[in-house]
């Protein structure tokens, strides 16, 4: 975000950057703004710029794209009912447990279990930490790829966590090392792009296996990813789209 806001400036626009706790105050009144960036998820933020968007304002991303992004169980029947290559609900390499209800924060939002009988414990274990709502997918072997986009303006980018360390849990060690299965990357971009369109999220990113005959399935998607790999260049996009989206 930070790198967004400064190419924005240097291209004369005036930027003003706020904390999400902040957007209750008086002085951020609606109206003030020709376009709106925000990461921020909670609810009263997510209010503030729906009303923005009432108004006619950009909001990116828009406020039922961050919403459906929190909502996996949604996210995900949406997705499948557009086609979009999923995980399967069954498998013969163990089960991924995800809350349903909102993104993974914590290591006990995502777990693995290695059989049925696992997954049933692993279950009850989450809905005693209060967690109700449950998505279950098979494991999918194969390489794990990580990928970033931003909507409608050509940037898309793929890059293989298990080659280069970066982790959140460690769950990508699940899958080791790539063996750098060949698949077709324009078909995977125009399905990511395609799934951005589907929930209004203009700034995505997200996580796919990619089986050894080359078939790969979706397994994350999410809003206004960290972009760690490729930063500089995101932050280009975004100020591309934002700056277009004003010209309009």
């Amino acid at each position: 975000m930070e790198s967004v806001c400064r190419r924005l400036k240097e291209k004369g626009y005036g930027v003003t950057e706020i904390n999400e706790e902040e957007l209750t105050y008086p002085a951020f009144s609606h109206g003030q703004w020709d376009a709106c960036l925000s990461m921020g998820r909670l609810p009263q933020t997510l209010l503030w710029l729906r009303q923005e968007e009432k108004r006619g304002c950009t909001v990116i991303n828009s406020t039922e794209g961050v919403a459906l992004c929190c909502q996996r169980r949604r996210l995900t029947e949406k997705l499948q009912e557009a086609l979009i290559p999923t995980a399967p609900e069954q498998g013969d390499d163990g089960y991924w447990l995800k809350r349903g209800d909102g993104v993974a924060e914590t290591q006990g939002d995502v777990r693995f279990a290695p059989d049925r009988s696992e997954m049933e414990s692993i279950k009850k274990q989450m809905k005693a930490s209060g967690i109700n709502d449950i998505v279950v997918s098979a494991h999918v072997k194969g390489d794990l790829i990580k990928f970033y986009g931003v909507r409608g303006c050509g940037f898309f980018r793929t890059f293989y966590p298990g080659a280069d360390g970066q982790s959140k849990f460690g769950d990508e060690q699940r899958n080791g090392a790539p063996h750098y299965y060949i698949y077709n990357t324009e078909a995977l971009q125009q399905d990511a792009e395609h799934a951005a369109l589907l929930t209004g999220t203009d700034v995505y990113g997200g996580d796919c296996i990619v089986r050894p005959d080359g078939t790969y399935c979706i397994i994350d998607f999410n809003d206004w990813p960290s972009f760690s790999r490729c930063r500089e260049d995101a932050a280009r996009a975004i100020a591309e789209i934002t700056v277009r989206s004003l010209q309009k």
